[in-house]
């Protein structure tokens, strides 16, 4: 490696790597069991865990077909349309939150519609956490499985065409495994991505103990009344979060490069 390079690279890795050191050695190891036996505690881990898994799921159904759009297809205004798909990942969440809450709120352009048609009201509940983490998650499915369409020898793809294949059994039977490893690492950024947001939810769901109290916002408010709590419930999401990126990103990454 050049010498230049390294100081800097160093600096990034101590700059990244302290605050993480600093919170393992600040956590409140011998409160760890009782913090985390309260039931606010498990119930915003559960909550957590599972909406960032269906937070995935919907990505997937329809962020690999917004991606295979936007790398396949050519269409007016397709710039425009990329743009506005990743906008949320530099916008910040609470704006996010608010967009959501004027859009399918009680009196929102569609909430309005939802609530006198359908008696659904949606804010302040789990679907209102689901949504806003799918706002702010599925850009990062969506960038990656449109990068990799993009990359993708379209070869074995038109070679099942001229041999009669259907266009949605080249998509299940040759794109999709073409494009899997990066599949799989933007399916677990974007769970990563769910797992962490705080803004866009607190701002469109709320805080309920149980309800739509995720793990964020529990750490958020322990913060404030009681820090080692807070310690104990950060590390607990970091060790969940590094868990599954080493676990399960890497591994697809690897596979990524080899292709």
């Amino acid at each position: 490696m050049p010498g230049p390079l390294l100081v800097p690279a160093l600096v990034a890795v101590a700059f990244l790597v302290l605050p993480l050191v600093g919170l393992v050695i600040r956590a409140p190891w011998r409160r760890l069991g009782p913090v985390l036996s309260g039931s606010d505690a498990v119930q915003a881990l559960w909550l957590s865990l599972w909406t960032a898994t269906v937070t995935t799921g919907i990505s997937l159904v329809l962020g690999v077909p917004l991606a295979w759009v936007l790398a396949r297809t050519s269409f007016p205004g397709q710039r425009l349309l990329r743009a506005l798909v990743t906008l949320p990942l530099v916008l910040p969440p609470v704006v996010g939150g608010v967009a959501l809450l004027l859009a399918f709120g009680r009196t929102g352009f569609i909430g309005r519609y939802l609530n006198s048609w359908l008696n659904l009201t949606i804010p302040f509940s789990p679907l209102a956490v689901v949504m806003a983490q799918t706002f702010v998650a599925m850009p990062f499915l969506v960038i990656t499985v449109e990068g990799a369409l993009r990359s993708a020898d379209q070869g074995f793809e038109e070679a099942a065409a001229t041999l009669g294949a259907g266009r949605m059994t080249v998509f299940r039977r040759i794109t999709v495994p073409l494009i899997a490893p990066s599949l799989g690492a933007g399916a677990v950024l974007c769970w990563a991505r769910a797992l962490g947001e705080f803004g866009a939810t607190i701002t469109f769901a709320g805080s309920f103990p149980g309800r739509t109290e995720t793990m964020p916002i529990a750490v958020y408010y322990a913060l404030e009344n009681d820090p080692d709590a807070a310690i104990a419930l950060s590390l607990v999401l970091l060790l969940v979060s590094v868990a599954v990126l080493v676990s399960l990103r890497d591994r697809w990454l690897r596979g990524s490069a080899v292709q």
